[in-house]
């Protein structure tokens, strides 16, 4: 049995799916402070080029092994300079930074904001990552600006390689760029053309800015289910290309091709290089590409190879990045179980718009409640209800709201005409998450889910998965013979009628 599925012969969507899991494997046993040299992964490389030809299960075995040594030795390198922090640790330090977005005042009346490209001033030392700062001494920071600030540097959860509260800060350097400017005045113009808190609610629809939403929304949108409409995630950058596949479809593929990655760059520049923007980018990045040579992504394929990059890019993802690992089993939910669910439908039923939101939000929780209730220990069981009233009115929200941000930045005169669709639909969403969140105990809270429980979990649907997708080949396989015949007895008919 094992000698036979070493000779058996491998599909290179197979090569490329088992190198990223052994990459991304190798990636998280880093983390257990087991380091390696980089020779090591290299080694195996000639191997793998001379068994690529056959693509046989040797091939298949060298590829993870590949995989699993050059992601250990990535993330080995990666420990290494996260090890800086050790000494800086819960000592006051002085540093500089850029701040990555403009800063919001948090509930200790300080000014609050990430920062990156972080220096300690006493030694010039370059720390890696980011970290949350907030302190006093400045009634305003602007993205890009050069801080310094003095305080205690702690450790940090979750994608902050640090945080430091309470600090004094100072202005080192404003450094304004043009699209800086645009996006500031745009947001100005959002402001300017509705009240808040649906000003904050549609840049959030829009850019995914939720530092400035009241509390007391965030609260309401997290209980009914619908946090990911203001985090920017491929569904933004989905319907963006959409509307660039419609403006441009009767033109050549390449000018379409030209328009959907300016977009993407214009898009990345306008709302930021966040983690959950960089991960949207590179899935519609890659399938576009693939479409532009003819080619097409499996999805789990390309939810794999966007986690690979992303964790070499920063493997701190793979190691405490609770966003990261949301937003791929979101990925899969939406492009591989619910595609797989759909195929079992009548197809009328295909063709409704209010089903298909109701699948891909309901796959969507199936993939992520485990992990949710692992980690946070907290869900909703009105989460379906509310994605399927609000979700299908997001394109047309952040349509709106773009309109009326045009507006309140060019024509004010006219702010109150532009805006008032808008004002009507973003209340609408508000008031239906605000209505569902106070019905009594549809947010349970303080849920104990063991690791084991979620493993069993995805084990479950890692299982329907397959089972779903066996049965869609096998239906496949069923149509596309039954074709056959029909070509055939048509060709038979038509060679005795000639």
């Amino acid at each position: 049995m094992i000698g036979k599925l070493l000779r058996h012969r491998f599909r290179r969507t197979s090569v490329v799916l088992m190198w990223c899991l052994g990459f991304l494997a190798g990636v998280g046993l880093a983390h257990r402070g087991q380091l390696i040299n980089g020779s090591w992964c290299w080694l195996g490389l000639p191997t793998v080029l001379v068994t690529s030809r056959k693509r046989t299960g040797w091939l298949l075995l060298w590829v993870v092994l590949f995989g699993l040594m050059l992601g250990w030795w990535r993330g080995s390198v990666y420990m290494q300079k996260l090890a800086t922090y050790q000494s800086y640790y819960d000592h006051k330090v002085t540093i500089r930074a850029v701040a990555m977005q403009d800063g919001v005042y948090n509930k200790y009346q300080q000014m609050a904001f990430d920062a990156r490209h972080v220096t300690i001033v006493s030694s010039a030392q370059v720390l890696p990552g980011k970290i949350a700062l907030s302190g006093f001494d400045l009634n305003a920071v602007f993205a890009g600006d050069e801080i310094e600030a003095s305080g205690k540097l702690h450790s940090s959860l979750g994608s902050y390689q640090g945080r430091m509260g309470f600090a004094q800060l100072q202005l080192k350097a404003h450094h304004n760029g043009v699209l800086t400017d645009l996006r500031r005045r745009f947001t100005t113009g959002v402001q300017n053309a509705l009240p808040e808190p649906l000003a904050s609610f549609g840049m959030g629809l829009l850019i995914g800015q939720r530092n400035t939403l009241p509390p007391e929304i965030a609260q309401a949108l997290l209980m009914v289910g619908l946090t990911h409409i203001i985090a920017v995630s491929g569904y933004n950058l989905t319907i963006l290309l959409r509307s660039a596949e419609r403006a441009s479809g009767k033109h050549s593929k390449r000018l379409t091709t030209l328009f959907s990655f300016s977009l993407i760059a214009g898009f990345l520049l306008f709302a930021g290089t966040s983690a959950s923007i960089v991960r949207a980018a590179i899935v519609s990045l890659l399938s576009i590409t693939a479409g532009y040579y003819g080619r097409k992504f499996k999805p789990l394929v390309l939810i794999l190879l966007a986690a690979a990059i992303t964790a070499w890019a920063n493997p701190f993802y793979v190691w405490s990045d609770t966003s990261w690992y949301l937003s791929f089993l979101a990925f899969y939910g939406v492009m591989v179980l619910a595609p797989l669910l759909q195929a079992r439908w009548k197809p009328r039923w295909q063709e409704s718009l209010v089903l298909m939101v109701a699948l891909e939000s309901l796959c969507a929780e199936l993939t992520t409640l485990p992990f949710v209730l692992h980690t946070f220990g907290q869900m909703s069981f009105i989460g379906l209800l509310a994605n399927v009233l609000v979700v299908a009115l997001v394109p047309l929200a952040m349509l709106l709201t773009f309109i009326a941000g045009l507006g309140g930045m060019l024509l004010p005169a006219l702010v109150g005409w532009l805006a008032w669709p808008a004002r009507i639909l973003l209340t609408y969403m508000l008031d239906i998450a605000t209505l569902l969140s106070r019905i009594p105990h549809v947010f349970v809270q303080n849920l104990s889910f063991s690791l084991a429980q979620m493993l069993v979990c995805y084990g479950m649907l890692g299982s329907l998965t397959i089972a779903l997708h066996f049965k869609s080949k096998l239906k496949n396989g069923k149509i596309t013979e039954t074709r056959k015949k029909e070509q055939n007895f048509e060709r038979s008919f038509q060679m005795v009628n000639n």
